[in-house]
């Protein structure tokens, strides 16, 4: 049986992937903050499911804490087969409206645990020639809305090389590009529903369902919904200036 580490699971897109992936047979490393949500998604998952469910308490913040996720996806004892890097947050003001310290803490979660993660677990599955990686970028890396999408930016560089880069040695790596998605990544932000037009905001279960069959199909990007591939294919024609009048589109 197959084993998938899943990081930000207690909620959202992230609990979507560790019920799914459950449902698939796939036994489960649970990483995040909070020790009483991980044990309470475990328990509900090991019961539904009948699967094993690792919990690993950290905060990916903390390099420290992250250390003990690296040990773990690099323990070739106990292999991982799938790593998805989901976890995340955003800040809802814009970049000088934020400390350097709330903007450095953003950049380690969304870039630097994305990196070292990645490393850690691409040793092992190049050397057994088998495993995959998922890594949930987001639509805002193709628009310009300041630090968040720069570090999405970045993990879809990360990943689009990293997929042509590894495919020879037996190694799948994807990443996902959700746009709004009804979890609680924008509560947590103070950020409004309606401050984006409903249709843009997609359920985290049919979008994870997507995305694992893009993953079954070996695609590099995955964008789920009609709407999503549309305004990713705009990004790429309509000018930065006119793209930036919108920023404020999810924010209030």
């Amino acid at each position: 049986m197959s084993t998938a580490l899943v990081t930000g699971p207690t909620a959202g897109i992230g609990h979507s992937f560790a019920t799914q992936l459950a449902a698939r047979g796939h036994d489960l490393v649970l990483v995040a903050r909070d020790r009483a949500r991980l044990e309470l998604v475990a328990a509900e998952l090991r019961t539904a499911y009948a699967v094993e469910v690792e919990v690993l308490q950290a905060d990916l913040a903390d390099r420290d804490q992250m250390r003990l996720v690296e040990a773990r996806l690099a323990d070739a004892s106990r292999p991982i087969d799938l790593l998805v890097n989901n976890a995340g947050f955003g800040l809802k003001e814009r970049f000088l409206d934020n400390s350097a310290d709330a903007e450095t803490a953003m950049m380690d979660v969304l870039v630097t645990a994305v990196l070292r993660l990645t490393h850690a677990a691409l040793g092992p599955m190049a050397e057994r020639g088998s495993g995959g990686i998922i890594n949930v970028s987001s639509v805002a890396s193709l628009l310009p809305r300041g630090s968040y999408s720069a570090a999405k930016a970045y993990v879809n560089k990360l990943g689009e090389w990293a997929a042509h880069e590894y495919a020879p040695r037996g190694v799948r790596v994807m990443t996902l590009l959700p746009g709004f998605v009804k979890t609680e990544f924008h509560e947590r932000m103070d950020v409004d529903r309606g401050s984006a037009p409903d249709f843009l905001w997609l359920d985290a279960d049919d979008l994870v369902r997507t995305a694992l069959a893009d993953y079954d199909k070996g695609k590099v990007f995955s964008i789920p919904s009609a709407q999503y591939k549309a305004i990713s294919t705009l990004a790429r024609v309509v000018p930065t200036g006119v793209l930036q009048r919108f920023q404020s589109l999810g924010r209030k």
